[in-house]
């Protein structure tokens, strides 16, 4: 399929000015105006005594949300549409507000103030917010994990159902964060024990995580930047999930080799990120991808068929490729040979 091309100033408008819709969006989130609306439909008065915020940012906020089809209106009263209802409401089955509350708006859209000195190269080395100096933070490593572990739930599950683990009994997720992918893993898979490795204050909240899903007794941690520290071998499985394009383009080839040597003869490697395709398809992916680089400026954008023929060139045989998040994520894996 090929990419929609801009035609008219129109166009332009639309992507320039779309920040101002997720800022939009990341302020209905800060006074809960989707939870507000979850028990009832209400007025804009209404929605304003229960929000505490004065009528009239209620009135021009949920106007723009409704312009974005997030409400309705009628009779004149306010309603979540299906989606808002489904994803935006706290506590809902599939929230991930807070995943764009507290990491979006709060940590990716400032560093995203990077960009312009990460491309023309005047980015001091010092100034780069990597993930390692996110992390080393423990505030800032508690805001971003909690969001990352709302929204990495849903997608281990589908990973789960995407790749025959059923013969594993091990599993190396590298870079694995509070385990939510490992989480999802080990739940599909009873005989799968796991290890996760991550920074040290990131390790620390991840094991109140593993608590609460009662797999105290099948997942440990290594806590250590993945980047650095020695893997354990002899695994059945490797998962590394939106590690890829969080760095530098040259460390890729560097993982494929630990990960084949982590893996015993016929493990899986599971690569799972933000690809696009031959037509820079999905936008969502490539605007991703541009994040990262924010940070790291040495990232890149990537394709399945550019993972998968990395893997090979690793020594991985028959890899396949298919889709996690729709219209954002993919999944590649291949086997060690044997």
């Amino acid at each position: 399929m090929q990419t929609a091309v801009a035609e008219t100033a129109e166009d332009i408008s639309k992507i320039a000015f779309g920040f101002m819709a997720s800022k939009s969006l990341f302020a209905a989130l800060h006074v809960d105006l989707f939870s507000h609306l979850s028990c009832a439909a209400k007025t804009e008065r209404e929605l304003a005594d229960a929000a505490d915020v004065p009528i009239n940012r209620i009135t021009t906020l949920s106007t723009a949300m409704r312009s974005l089809g997030l409400m309705t209106r009628e009779n004149g009263k306010l309603a979540n549409s299906p989606a808002a209802e489904a994803f935006l409401v706290k506590g809902a089955k599939y929230d991930f507000g807070d995943y764009l509350r507290y990491q979006i708006n709060g940590q990716m859209y400032p560093v995203m103030g990077q960009l312009n000195a990460s491309m023309d190269g005047t980015l001091d080395p010092d100034d780069i917010a990597s993930y390692a100096t996110w992390m080393s933070d423990p505030v800032q490593a508690r805001i971003y994990s909690k969001a990352q572990h709302a929204g990495s739930l849903g997608p281990g599950g589908t990973i789960a159902r995407l790749v025959d683990l059923s013969d594993a009994k091990t599993l190396l997720d590298v870079g694995g964060g509070t385990g939510a992918m490992t989480i999802s893993l080990c739940k599909a898979n009873p005989d799968l024990n796991a290890t996760i490795i991550d920074f040290p204050n990131v390790s620390e909240i991840g094991w109140e995580y593993i608590s609460d899903a009662g797999l105290v007794d099948r997942v440990s941690y290594i806590p250590a930047n993945a980047l650095e520290c020695q893997w354990p071998t002899g695994r059945c499985a490797v998962l590394m999930s939106y590690l890829f394009s969080g760095v530098p383009e040259s460390s890729l080839a560097g993982l494929l080799s630990d990960a084949f040597n982590t893996l015993r003869p016929g493990g899986i490697l599971m690569v799972h990120d933000f690809m696009v395709n031959e037509d820079a398809e999905p936008p969502l992916a490539a605007l991703w991808h541009v994040q990262h680089m924010a940070f790291t400026p040495e990232a890149s954008s990537m394709t399945a068929a550019r993972i998968m023929a990395d893997m090979e060139a690793a020594g991985f045989e028959n890899p396949a490729e298919a889709e996690v998040i729709a219209d954002m994520t993919r999944i590649v894996y291949a086997r060690k040979p044997g």
